[in-house]
Parts: C-alpha cells; sequence; structure tokens
C-alpha cells in the first residue's frame, strides 16, 4: 500500500522560512512527476510547483523565485523550500505524486495529508 507522508508545516513571521517533506513509502516502481498544491479556505486547490523524475521544474507565478522544489529519488521524497513567506501564501499544502506501482501498472495519483501553513503578517 502506497502512502505519501508530509511533516514542514507550521507558523511563521512574513518573510520568514520553511521547508516541506512528503515521503512516498510502499512498493514503488516509478514515481512521475511530483508536486506541491496549496487550498486556502473557500478556494480552489492550485498547483505550486512540480518536478519530473529528470529533475525538470515548473512553479505557479506567485511563488516563483521564493520557493524550490526538490527530490530525492533514492529515498521517494521530495521538498518545497518555501522563502521569503508572505501572508498570502497560508494555506493547507499537499504533495501529489503520480506513481506506477510495476512496469505493467498505469500511472496513479497519490496525495499526502496535508499539512498547515500559516504565515503571520
Amino acid at each position: 500500500q502506497v502512502q505519501l507522508v508530509e511533516s514542514g508545516g507550521g507558523l511563521v513571521q512574513a518573510g520568514g522560512s520553511l521547508r516541506l517533506s512528503c515521503a512516498a513509502s510502499g512498493i514503488i516502481f516509478n514515481i512521475n512527476p511530483m508536486g506541491w498544491y496549496r487550498q486556502a479556505p473557500g478556494k480552489q486547490r492550485d498547483m505550486v510547483a512540480s518536478i519530473t523524475a529528470g529533475g525538470s521544474t515548473s512553479y505557479a507565478d506567485s511563488v516563483k523565485g521564493r520557493f524550490t522544489i526538490s527530490r530525492d529519488n533514492a529515498k521517494n521524497t521530495f521538498y518545497l523550500q518555501m522563502n521569503s513567506l508572505k501572508p498570502e501564501d497560508t494555506a493547507v499544502y499537499y504533495c501529489n505524486a503520480r506513481i506506477k506501482l510495476a512496469t505493467w501498472a498505469a500511472y496513479r495519483d497519490y496525495w499526502g495529508q496535508g499539512t498547515q501553513v500559516t504565515v503571520s503578517s
């Protein structure tokens, strides 16, 4: 059974930094891509950043230059380094991974449980 377990959320003042982690466990053949999404109260869940198996990254315009996504393929873990945080970054952050369990299997989406990030002004 595959699980994504997140850690690293919390409360921080504006201008501060946080680092989120997402570890995938279980029998996994391949993960591609991995990504972070966020959802603020009353709003839809939006993509924040994603990274492919080859290391190609993409970011939402609102976080470019402040957030960095990275991955450790050997550990099936990926990260979101968040710097220069703003109050508008406050949301529940979810990790997402498209995972293939075997060579013959199709890719399937998995989600973490979500972690709260609160940025105070």
